[in-house]
């Protein structure tokens, strides 16, 4: 099945213009990439668990409070 599946595409390919060969290329190449295993994101804690900062929750809470002081509470559109 997979042979027959290989010479029809070979064949179909063979048909087309050297500019769509080179799409359908792309597109198997696409097709390669999205299937392939991605790897788990890092926790961002981690990362920069080895820099020594030190931040409590009322540094982070006071900061993000005078960061939306001026922020406008009612916007008109």
């Amino acid at each position: 099945m997979t042979v027959n599946l290989e010479q029809t595409l070979v064949r179909r390919l063979r048909t087309l213009p050297v500019e769509r060969q080179v799409e359908v290329l792309d597109f198997v190449d696409f097709l390669g990439q999205r299937s392939t295993v991605k790897k788990p994101r890092r926790n961002p804690i981690g990362l920069f668990a080895g820099l020594g900062i030190d931040i409590s929750a009322q540094e982070i809470d006071d900061t993000r409070a005078d960061l939306w002081q001026h922020f406008p509470r009612d916007v008109e559109l």
